[in-house]
């Protein structure tokens, strides 16, 4: 099939930051794009050829958004699966698949599949509410995880007492093992519908201690060599398990004793591997299109050591967004701005990224550190 300059016609669902940087490359390689998202002030609606309103829960909704194209991807899981699985079945190319999905979206399903696949995962026990969970005698600390609808910190708690369970939702969730750990890591996978498969380089992801966010990625991660190879095959078996078509970003923690342990994954573009737009030869975002458009993969490897900054509504603005000090930041050399073109700020919500590229390591930290201390994401006046 034609893809380019043509009738094509690609769907995507959800219209936030991830679809936007998709657009990046549907329109360098002149993609036809539809895209479904609930907000009409969408970050993809500047960007794509065709914007739906509509809700991306709704059966109705997705079910019909996908008869209007001939190839389906998300940017978000939070999606309605049976209507997926309905258009899969009436033959659209929907990718990655509903299967991969549904294993996915729910928390205690994803972890019973490593269980079952022999990955290496954190212990954990599955409950049905949180009376259960109470009920039990699972040891402090543990992190309790909702088992559904989690994302950016929310769903995900240390728990050091009963205490700190007060004013979490009822519901499904896992009480998982605090395992001591070094480092976060990060390995995002490319595989096409041929089952060609490529990995990017480990990276290592640095949290806000409040917010559970990601503050700054870096690539490559500063370990030993022997853990950056075995993370990369780890998160190769996790994508040969799942068999997934497109992108699958694989969240692990690094142990004391060096043994990886996958923590979590996702099925789409990542936010630790945005820093790829400007440091490897292939965007994540690029690959993810190759990958459900069974075209060849591009080459994962880095040009130069890169940082990403996630930009987040600093704490006490809400209200429309004010970029403070972002001339300062962008007079630095290998300092570029991404702003997702969210008017409203608000404590945490994630407005942006900042990709510092260098070829030293350590200065590109340095500059990381000056970029983060410099620019605020404040509400103001227009």
């Amino acid at each position: 099939m034609a893809y380019f300059s043509s009738d094509f016609k690609l769907g995507i669902l959800g219209g936030g930051q991830l679809g936007k940087m998709m657009l990046y490359d549907t329109r360098k390689f002149d993609i036809q794009t539809y895209v479904l998202d609930p907000s009409p002030e969408a970050p993809c609606r500047i960007a794509c050829n065709h914007f739906v309103q509509g809700s991306l829960t709704d059966f109705d909704t997705v079910y019909h958004f996908g008869k209007q194209v001939d190839v389906l991807t998300f940017e978000i899981e939070l999606v309605n699966v049976e209507a997926l699985e309905k258009l899969e079945a009436e033959g659209l190319k929907v990718y990655p698949s509903p299967k991969t999905l549904r294993q996915i979206q729910h928390k205690g399903r994803q972890k019973d599949f490593y269980a079952q696949n022999n990955i290496p995962t954190a212990p954990y026990q599955r409950f049905e509410s949180m009376a259960d969970l109470k009920k039990s005698t699972s040891p402090f600390p543990f992190v309790w995880k909702s088992a559904e609808f989690g994302y950016d910190g929310n769903g995900v708690k240390v728990v050091r007492s009963w205490t700190d369970l007060d004013g979490l939702p009822d519901g499904e969730c896992i009480a998982e093992s605090m395992i001591p750990f070094k480092n976060e890591l990060s390995v995002i996978v490319a595989r096409n519908v041929s089952g060609e498969i490529k990995t990017y380089p480990v990276v290592e992801m640095e949290f806000h201690p409040e917010a559970n966010q990601v503050e700054y990625v870096i690539c490559p991660a500063r370990i030993d060599e022997k853990v950056a190879e075995k993370a990369r095959a780890i998160a190769l078996a996790v994508s040969e398990k799942f068999n997934h078509v497109g992108l699958l970003a694989v969240e692990m923690f690094q142990t004391e004793n060096d043994e990886i342990l996958v923590n979590e994954v996702a099925p789409r573009p990542h936010n630790s591997g945005h820093h790829t737009i400007e440091a490897s030869y292939t965007s994540q975002f690029e690959n993810h299109l190759r990958a459900i458009l069974n075209l060849p993969l591009g080459n994962t490897d880095s040009k130069v050591a890169g940082i990403m900054v996630n930009l987040v509504g600093a704490e006490g603005f809400s209200g429309d967004v004010v970029y403070e000090n972002i001339e300062q930041i962008m007079a630095i050399d290998g300092v570029t701005p991404h702003i997702y073109g969210k008017r409203e700020t608000r404590p945490f919500r994630k407005m942006g990224h900042v990709t510092i590229v260098n070829q030293d390591m350590a200065q590109a930290r340095k500059i990381a550190e000056e970029v983060k201390n410099t620019i605020r994401v404040i509400a103001g006046p227009r």
